[in-house]
């Protein structure tokens, strides 16, 4: 059996489940976390994963 956690109890998100989750398109998530000071991205190799809740915080705040 095969257990997946609901998008909105993960604390990192990969590209794809953000831009579900927050409605915004991928392109523009890369957009605005390609910034050195992005506070809400967490690297993992190459792979960029989003914090959730500090993006959530980042947009409520813009």
């Amino acid at each position: 059996m095969k257990y997946e956690v609901p998008i909105y109890e993960k604390s990192n998100l990969t590209l794809e489940e953000a831009a579900a989750y927050f409605n915004i398109g991928i392109n523009k998530i890369r957009e605005i976390s390609d910034s050195d000071r992005c506070t809400f991205v967490l690297w993992v190799g190459n792979k960029r994963l989003i914090k959730r809740k500090l993006f959530e915080e980042y947009l409520s705040n813009i």
